[in-house]
């Protein structure tokens, strides 16, 4: 009967690391249509949840570009004082703290036509440090910028993990009990 016992909660202990494991999300912005001035950016974030530990990717041609700007800038469309400017093509973005964001298109006559993006990041009061954000290859010539390496052509529309790793506090005492336990049966 422990042995039983041992092999559930080990499958159970297993099951929760992956569940954790899995907890982050890569968004391709716009979906199949991409960074584009033909996309509904606005229907496009409606129903999306994104928390610390996601990634945007930004897939755009060769004659856009992004620019993360102030609210004050997305607002006006203003690219002239960025925050971060990013012009290879393929840009993934790691979502490293909660709260507001700002896209824009580089070019200001895509941003008024509605080329702009803004997201609310849901997380607790701690942030990812940078070394457990998205991995991405920088790539940019400009500022600081990371790269996804994906063809434009195999753009995704659903969600896919990139496999960081964001423990939620209730889960890892959920693990800690659980591997109580299960030492404690060995006892026995």
């Amino acid at each position: 009967m422990i042995n039983m016992a041992k092999v559930v909660l080990s499958c159970f202990l297993l099951f929760a690391f992956v569940v954790v494991s899995c907890s982050a999300t890569t968004y391709t912005v716009g979906d199949t249509s991409g960074w584009d001035i033909s996309t509904n950016l606005e229907t496009w974030v409606a129903d999306k949840n994104f928390k610390v530990g996601d990634s945007l990717v930004f897939q755009y041609s060769s004659s856009n570009s992004v620019d993360e700007v102030t609210k004050k800038n997305y607002d006006t469309c203003d690219t002239t004082d960025v925050l971060a400017s990013y012009g290879n093509g393929n840009t993934s973005v790691p979502l490293t703290r909660a709260g507001d964001r700002y896209f824009v298109s580089g070019n200001r006559l895509y941003c008024l036509g509605g080329m702009k993006l803004h997201i609310h990041i849901h997380g607790d009061d701690t942030t990812l440090s940078p070394a457990m954000a998205p991995n991405a290859v920088a790539g940019s010539d400009q500022n600081p910028a990371t790269t996804f390496q994906q063809s434009p052509s195999s753009k995704k529309n659903t969600p896919v993990s990139n496999g960081v790793v964001n423990f939620p506090p209730n889960i890892l005492s959920l693990v800690y009990v659980a591997l109580g336990c299960y030492f404690g049966m060995i006892q026995i």
